[in-house]
């Protein structure tokens, strides 16, 4: 799937979990759990809980993404 189809949502963490899993809120009913992407863990870039992030979602499967950017 290209980059351009991907659907990008800002949220805030609410969990971590094992293996580099988090739960990021988007909205107030809506849970993602996402992944770090490629960048942020080749800069060993730290995601922690509360943080500000912006998770790339599929239009197939809104439940699972990739974070892609943390805010500071």
């Amino acid at each position: 799937m290209a980059s351009a189809d991907l659907i990008e949502l800002e949220g805030v963490v609410v969990d971590v979990g094992a293996g580099g899993f988090f739960r990021v809120q988007v909205t107030h009913d809506h849970v993602v759990t996402a992944r770090l992407g490629g960048k942020l863990r080749q800069n060993k870039i730290r995601v922690v809980l509360g943080d500000h992030v912006k998770v790339r979602v599929s239009p197939y499967d809104p439940t699972r993404g990739m974070v892609v950017f943390r805010e500071k």
